[in-house]
Order: C-alpha cells, then sequence, then structure tokens
C-alpha cells in the first residue's frame, strides 16, 4: 500500500541496531495482531505496544462500516463503558480525509488552520476533545487501511515523543503496520459479520450496524442480561423502524410498529391473562370478522408453537413481527402497568354473556353486577389519567361490538372495544350513575357524575345519552376535573395580548366577552382572568353550567333552569348583592346580553362567554340580537377570541430549515389577513415588506435563518408528535375608533380593518406568529383557524 507524505521528514534516520529491534518488535505486534480478531484488544489491550513501537502517544483506530460512508471507533467512557465515535468519510475531518482519498497525512500541528487549508479547504481539526479532556494533540500521523483496493480503516498515531513530524524510519514501519491491521480487519469482518439469514446480517448489510458496535452490544448484552436488540436500540441509537424493518425480512411477515391509538380488542383479551401473554411473547391486537392479527416477538416459533391456534380455534391468524421494546409496549398498553390495579383483560374475563336485547329489568340487574361497575370505573379513570377531555361510548346495532374512544388535545383516538352483550347493562349503568331513567331510550336524557362516590378521584363528568339508529343508545361523558385556574401567563398569550388584557379586565367596570367554540378554552380563561383579580376588598359573584373550576373567594352559582333558576335570574339576583365582578358562563339569548349591558353601565364589570367565530363577528352577533348599539358600545371594553391547537412534542420535535418558498407561503397566509387595513390598501408591497422585516428582527437566529419544527413521534406523546395544546388569541380592545363604528353599525371589514391598524393580530395570525417560535406547525393552526 502506498504511502504518500505531504510534510517533510524532519529527523534523522534510526541506527541499523535499531531498524532490527524495530523490525523483530513489529513482527511481534503482527503476530498478536493476526492472533486476535478483537478490534477492542487492538485498539485497548496493544495500544501502549504499538505506541511504544512508533514513538507515539497516543493512538486510534477507526473501521470503516459496511456502506463505507462512516469510520467508526470504540471508545472509552468509564471503566467499563465504551461509545462509537462516528466520522463521515470525506473532507471535513483529518481522518475522514484520508478515508476518502486514501492518502496518509503527516502533520506537524494539526492546530496550524494554514497547513491543513493547504491540504483541503474544508479540513478541519476537531478539538472538541482536546477541549474536554485537557490533552494538546500537535502531531499526527494518519494512515488509510486498503486491502484489495478496500478501504476498511484509519490508523491515527498522536504526538511523535520526539516531538516534530514523525520520522521516516516511522512511516516506513507504519506502513507494515498498516498492511497488517488491514488484512486483519478484512478477516476479521468476513468471520463475523452474519448472513443476511439473520436480522443482525440485514442490519449490517444495510449499512446500519458496524461489527465493532455489534461486538460492544453483544458483551453489553451478556454482561447486564438484557436483550440484543434493545441493547443496540437504546444505547446505539438504532432507530425501531430500522430494526423493524429487518425483523420483516428475516421473518417474511409485515412488522407491526407500537401505536398507543389503536383499538384494544377486549373480546380477545378476555380469554388471555398478561403473565402468559408476557411469557410466551405474543399478543392479539386486532379483531374482525376475517381474521385474528397477532403480533409476536418471534412469529416462527409462535406459529409452531400451535399455541394460538389452541387459544383460538376456527380462526383465522395473521401474524406480525414487533421488536422486544415495542412489544412490552402493547403489553402495557393492552394490560395496563405492572403492578397496577386489575387489568382490563381480568375485568372481562369475569363478565358473564349474555343476551344482547335484555330487557330494562334485566339491564338494571346487569348494571349492577360487579365486574360491569368496576369496569366501567376503570375507563373513566384511565380516561382521566390520560389526559381525557370526552370519552365516546358508541354502540354498534345487531352483534356489533360497543366501541370506546377518547378524545385528547381536541382528537379522538381508540380506547377499547367491548363485546355487544353489555352495550345495554353498560349504558344503563351510566345512566344509574347520573340518576337518569333507565327505562327511557327514546329521548335524549343529560345528567352528571359525581365519580367520587363511585370511584379513587374527584372529579365531575356530565352526560348525555343520544339514542342512535338500531335501537341503540350513545353515551358522551365530558370529564370535568375540579381544580385550580391556571395562571394567566400560562394559557398562551402573546405578550401584546396579555399586556393590552390586562388594561382591559383592570378597569372598574364594563363588559368583556370571550368567544370561540365548544371546547375551546373560553371558561379556562374567564377563570384565569378572575383568579387574577380576586383580591380580599373584591366581590365576584359567577353563574356557571356547570360549575367547572372552583376558587376560593369566588361566590359560585350553579344554573338549574328545572327549578326557574336560569342565567337571567341569578344576574338579576347578582344586582342585588353588592357584586364588583359579575361572571356569567354564556350569554344565550338577547335578554341575558341586555342584562349583562346594563349591569356592565351600572358600575360593575361584567364577563362572559359567547359561542361566536371571531372578535368582530361577537359585535355583530350582539347588535343582531337587539342590543341597543350607544349602549353596547358604551360598555364594551374588549372581545377576546380563542382557539386551542395542539403543540408540537417538545421531547421529539424536529427542528429544521425553511426554505425561500415555505416562508413566502407563510408570509402570504399571514399579510391575507391584513387586505381590510388602510397601510394594506395603500401600498400592499410596502406592508408585506414591513411584516417580513418585523418576522427578520423577531423570529430568526444568527445571520438571518428561521428555525421551524415538524413532528415526529416518540412514546412521550403516544407517537403522535403532538402532546398538549396552545391558546391562539383575538383580542379585539374598544378603543375610541372602534366604538365609533359600533355605534354606527359598521359592517365586519371596516371594524376589521380598524382594529389591525391599531395592532390587533387575528387567530391565524397570532397562530403563524407561534408557529415562527416553534410551539406548533401550520398545519394545526389551519385546522383551527377556518373561516
Amino acid at each position: 500500500m502506498p504511502l504518500t507524505p505531504v510534510s517533510p521528514m524532519s529527523s534523522p534516520p534510526a541506527s541499523d541496531r535499531d531498524r532490527v529491534a524495530f523490525l523483530k518488535q513489529l513482527q511481534a505486534v503482527s503476530n498478536r495482531i493476526h492472533a486476535s480478531d478483537n478490534l477492542e484488544e487492538w485498539q485497548f489491550g496493544m495500544a501502549d505496544e504499538i505506541c511504544g513501537l512508533v514513538h507515539a502517544d497516543r493512538m486510534t483506530l477507526y473501521e470503516a462500516d459496511a456502506s463505507s460512508q462512516e469510520i467508526v471507533s470504540p471508545v472509552k467512557t468509564g471503566l467499563h463503558k465504551l461509545r462509537d465515535i462516528r466520522l463521515s468519510v470525506d473532507e471535513r475531518s483529518i481522518a475522514g480525509f484520508v478515508a476518502a482519498r486514501r492518502q496518509t497525512l503527516n502533520l506537524s500541528n494539526v492546530y496550524d488552520a494554514v497547513e491543513l487549508a493547504r491540504i483541503h479547504p474544508e479540513l478541519k481539526f476537531h478539538k472538541g476533545v482536546d477541549t474536554f479532556t485537557g490533552y494538546r494533540t500537535r502531531e499526527m500521523l494518519v494512515v488509510p487501511l486498503v486491502v484489495d483496493q478496500t478501504m476498511v480503516g484509519v490508523l491515527q498515531l498522536i504526538n511523535h515523543k520526539g516531538g516534530g513530524p514523525f520520522p521516516a524510519w516511522v512511516m516506513e514501519g507504519v506502513q507494515e503496520l498498516a498492511q497488517t491491521l488491514a488484512v486483519a480487519l478484512k478477516r476479521r469482518r468476513q468471520r463475523s459479520v452474519p448472513t443476511m439469514r439473520t436480522p443482525i446480517g440485514h442490519l449490517l448489510g444495510d449499512g446500519l450496524l458496524t461489527a465493532a458496535a455489534l461486538e460492544v452490544a453483544q458483551r453489553t448484552a451478556r454482561e447486564s442480561g438484557r436483550e440484543l436488540f434493545s441493547v443496540l436500540v437504546q444505547d446505539h441509537g438504532l432507530a425501531l423502524p430500522a430494526l423493524g424493518d429487518a425483523l420483516s425480512r428475516f421473518y417474511g411477515v409485515p412488522y407491526e410498529a407500537f401505536k398507543p391509538s389503536r383499538l384494544k380488542p377486549a373480546e380477545l383479551l378476555r380469554h388471555l391473562r398478561r403473565d402468559f401473554v408476557e411469557s410466551n411473547r405474543w399478543v392479539p391486537i386486532a379483531d374482525s370478522a376475517e381474521r385474528i392479527v397477532i403480533v409476536a416477538i418471534d412469529p416462527d416459533h409462535t406459529r409452531n408453537s400451535r399455541m394460538v391456534s389452541n387459544v383460538f380455534s376456527k380462526r383465522q391468524v395473521e401474524y406480525r413481527v414487533t421488536t422486544e421494546i415495542e412489544f412490552k409496549r402493547f403489553v402495557t398498553d393492552l394490560f395496563g402497568e405492572a403492578g397496577s390495579f386489575e387489568s382490563m383483560s381480568e375485568l372481562l374475563s369475569e363478565l358473564q354473556d349474555g343476551d344482547e336485547d335484555a330487557s330494562s329489568v334485566n339491564d338494571a340487574k346487569a348494571a349492577a353486577d360487579n365486574e360491569l361497575v368496576r369496569l366501567l370505573n376503570r375507563i373513566i379513570v384511565e380516561a382521566y389519567q390520560q389526559g381525557a377531555s370526552d370519552i365516546h361510548i358508541e354502540p354498534r346495532p345487531g352483534s356489533g361490538k360497543t366501541f370506546v374512544r377518547l378524545r385528547r388535545d381536541g382528537v379522538l383516538m381508540n380506547y377499547i372495544e367491548i363485546p355487544p352483550s353489555f352495550r345495554s347493562a353498560l349504558v344503563a349503568r351510566i345512566k344509574i350513575m347520573c340518576d337518569l331513567d333507565i327505562s327511557e331510550r327514546r329521548k335524549p336524557q343529560d345528567g352528571k357524575i359525581k365519580f367520587r362516590k363511585y370511584g379513587p378521584l374527584d372529579i365531575e363528568l356530565r352526560v348525555a345519552t343520544i339514542p342512535t339508529a338500531g335501537g341503540t343508545e350513545d353515551v358522551v361523558m365530558r370529564i370535568l376535573a375540579s381544580g385550580e385556574p391556571l395562571p394567566l401567563d400560562k394559557i398562551g398569550l402573546s405578550s401584546r395580548n396579555h399586556q393590552a388584557l390586562l388594561s382591559c379586565v383592570e378597569k372598574p367596570y364594563g363588559l368583556f366577552l370571550v368567544c370561540g367554540p365548544t371546547g375551546s378554552g373560553k371558561t379556562t380563561t374567564l377563570h384565569s382572568v378572575l383568579a387574577h383579580l380576586n383580591k380580599p376588598e373584591t366581590k365576584i359573584w359567577t353563574a356557571e353550567d356547570p360549575v367547572e373550576i372552583t376558587q376560593e373567594g369566588l361566590r359560585q352559582v350553579q344554573v338549574n333552569r328545572k327549578a326557574g333558576l336560569d342565567f337571567v335570574a341569578v344576574m338579576r339576583a347578582f344586582l342585588r348583592a353588592d357584586p364588583d365582578i359579575i361572571m356569567v358562563g354564556e350569554m344565550r339569548d338577547a335578554e341575558t346580553a341586555g342584562t349583562g349591558v346594563e349591569a356592565s353601565l351600572t358600575g360593575h364589570l361584567v364577563m362572559s362567554t359567547l359561542h361566536t367565530n371571531s372578535a368582530v363577528e361577537s359585535v355583530i352577533r350582539l347588535l343582531d340580537m337587539g342590543m341597543d348599539p350607544f349602549n353596547f358600545a358604551d360598555a364594551l371594553l374588549g372581545i377576546l377570541a380563542q382557539r386551542l391547537a395542539r403543540c408540537l412534542c417538545k421531547e421529539c420535535k424536529q427542528p429544521y430549515e425553511p426554505d425561500a418558498a415555505e416562508l413566502s407561503r407563510l408570509l402570504d397566509e399571514y399579510c391575507a389577513e391584513l387586505k381590510h387595513t388602510p397601510a394594506w390598501r395603500a401600498d400592499a408591497k410596502a406592508a408585506r415588506q414591513a411584516v417580513a422585516d418585523e418576522w427578520q428582527r423577531a423570529a430568526t437566529e444568527g445571520e438571518g435563518r428561521y428555525t421551524l419544527y415538524r413532528a415526529k413521534g416518540c412514546a412521550h406523546c403516544a407517537e403522535t408528535g403532538y402532546k398538549g395544546r396552545i391558546g391562539l388569541h383575538e383580542l379585539l380592545v374598544a378603543s375610541d375608533g372602534v366604538k365609533a363604528l359600533i355605534q354606527e353599525k359598521a359592517k365586519v371589514p371596516e371594524i376589521l380593518g380598524a382594529a389591525l391598524a391599531e395592532g390587533m393580530r387575528t387567530l391565524k395570525m397570532d397562530g403563524i406568529e407561534k408557529v415562527l417560535q416553534g410551539h406548533t406547525d401550520i398545519a394545526q393552526v389551519r385546522a383551527v383557524c377556518i373561516k
């Protein structure tokens, strides 16, 4: 293998006696290398001997991976811990350059940027290790290891003990040593690489794993008692989809990734126990009229054992493979956490099959059955623990199963399926818990469950039953968690909106409204405002239906229409009870709205909600209800429109730099909201550039570069890429200009243009700003900010 030194040899040649001794030592080292296939033995066990032979201070041996795109070296990070250093085969590092060009480098000073630039403009010495350890690298001799025209590795010698670049006689010796190592690395690869008849062989063949990393992982697995693939994923960064693909090709069946939103096949789980599933390493994940889907760690063994056919006789079975890590997630998702209270399958297995067309009398008897009670309690507890806002129970007619779905972060996700024979008893049990008529199946009914009477949680559930086709009833339960209000600075308000909101609500009297669709967080926002205003010297009355959030110091009233206690009646009572602040759950009609305006004009701060799409549309809605425009304009302080968008998961969101086209589309979408402003009508191009300049100042990093984020998915966010929600806001402040337009009964575009000119941001604009800040993505903003 020819060596091409690029620096002059400054040291004199050694004596003949030294040469003979050197060659003897070199032959002994070569013999030891040929006697071992262990890269770590060469790297660590023989390092002192090799360094002493060539008068070097340190040595690093890199091995090329299967794709020859990277070189890898094991390094010690502790007494018994190793990790891999990976370098790309390119000109961005010294060892990578040598591997790419197959050219020896003999450098007298790796910190000399001029010397490196003469070799290649992009060549750099990475000083991170020196900085971290305090060790100072000076000279470096780096040699490619090539055999049969194939680059198999790189040998790197650091710091010549004699000072200056490594001399010519060392270069000659290193040439022979490099030839020995190259042949040994090739032989090692041929001996140690498994064939494609194993999953490991596929990983090595795809370049996703090196023989050196495999050696380390195998030793770690032996010493720790862990499964090899788990070590590769958790310690060596192997991606689960890549491992799943290798397993799929090896076993010849599809790979099944873990998805937490999968519907649980309760009918199949009734026949299985957790310990049985864990010991046999397979579990059913789907059930249909055509087949059962079984996911297994070793599908061949599971199929040959005939265990599945014995448990599920006369059923067609489809096998899929999964990883060890994901199999444990499947088991936990289907059976619950190990050691927790009884699993869903245990509850279902204790239920006795019955007639799905039973009478209401039988329903009542079945609804009192202890196993069914525990099953429903378990559904509610798990829904609360998973952060669900709603539980949807959806029976199918005939012999169809009952599906249970949970709404989390505004999105419905599958939870479990229940055998058809229990659907009537399950609905009856819910009706009993909220004191509804179990014999009435033809009309919708509403009720409330105080779950503290039945389970371990102090929560309430608002229940609605609705008759559906086929003689069944759907049930939707909204979880009303009693808790403390969010601080005002935690609800996602921009700094401008936060300051403007405080200036509105801290006034002694007037009308402040929060609008948006059901489930957009209106009540949460109002209670955050009330918490900010809740002081010992302030009397606050609230009328709510229902009372969802409780606060000490507030006097809260539950509306009861059956008793004649509606919003109007409660508000009139409040006016006789010396209030400072009145909060009304909703302005549903003209009478409620009129009473609220009157109360605000008589020296009270009144807050309420509206079901409208935007802040400006709320003005028109109230005027259409018959509000006097002059009184309404005088009373109005501000209107906050609100939406909830899903947040990107903070644990796994992926940063990326958007291209010019994507930024231009975002800018166009943002500026489309400004078309009614005077500045836009006067000079649209200048107005657009002004927005771009503002973004450049506020949302870029470094040299004018933007960083956006996209969803990925991890165990923390249930593989969805999203976790939690953030508020998008549109705050219309009732300035003098806006009040004048209200008194004139101006149209929506006129009021909107005036508000935007004064600095208001629409819901879409606020959402795009939160995209630029990395909280969410534009798809989620578009999903909730529709016209």
